[in-house]
């Protein structure tokens, strides 16, 4: 049976409850799974193992892709998912990890709060964002509402990471991993558009992956760390 056949089947009844078509259920848990290894990302103590909990959430977002595209017969997707899975899951996490070698850094650093009330101030950002944008009523062919709803908590999550997190690394993974929130976002509400526009996108996380590079690199040629927190120390 084709991909796109079994992934389209009609759903069906079980003791009078509906359920979900077999591209709903995947789309979602893939989904689901994505928010789950950004909570691991925020809860992580070792910067290389947020590096690679980013991977593994860009190898699943790469599957979304690769699901959309077999659900719903946009073949444009299969390149994009080929793309994203070599750059955000093995270029990028090889650059991060090349820079930390080069540190000598393993510990991420400090957060404003404790990993309790991060993970507490996570999950209500999480949980606001879910349910606003599920109640604004926003409709997609593409991919269930669920999956933007699960998108769009991602995203704030992300934001989480990147402002109590005070060290580098971990806010170039928040950031990183903030567009794979937006990666999300694009398949529920605008999986069709053209591959040069998709392939734009990929090329910002690029030009990103360099700038924080640089950075990294003069921000520990002068302080001989990765931790941020001297800059809140500065004064112009």
């Amino acid at each position: 049976m084709p991909l796109q056949a079994l992934f389209q089947q009609v759903p069906f009844q079980a003791s009078g409850v509906a359920a979900p078509p077999v591209f709903e259920g995947v789309a979602n848990a893939i989904a689901v799974v994505v928010l789950l290894l950004e909570f691991g990302m925020l809860r992580a103590a070792l910067l290389r193992a947020q590096v690679r909990l980013y991977a593994g959430q860009s190898v699943a977002v790469s599957l979304l892709a690769a699901a959309v595209a077999a659900g719903r017969g946009i073949p444009e997707l299969y390149v994009l998912a080929g793309l994203s899975l070599a750059l955000k899951a093995f270029v990028v996490p090889l650059v991060v990890l090349r820079l930390l070698r080069d540190a000598r850094t393993e510990i991420a650093g400090s957060g404003a709060l404790g990993v309790a009330s991060e993970v507490v101030v996570s999950i209500v950002v999480a949980a606001f964002g879910f349910f606003t944008v599920g109640s604004l009523g926003i409709a997609s062919d593409v991919l269930p509402v669920s999956a933007l709803s699960l998108a769009f908590a991602v995203v704030l999550v992300s934001f989480v990471l990147m402002i109590l997190r005070r060290d580098v690394v971990s806010q170039a993974i928040g950031f990183f991993s903030l567009e794979n929130g937006v990666s999300m976002v694009s398949l529920v509400v605008a999986a069709g558009l053209p591959l040069i526009l998709e392939v734009a996108f990929l090329f910002d996380l690029l030009v990103a992956v360099v700038v924080f590079g640089v950075l990294m690199r003069l921000h520990h040629r002068r302080t001989r760390s990765l931790s941020t927190e001297m800059l809140d120390r500065l004064r112009g």
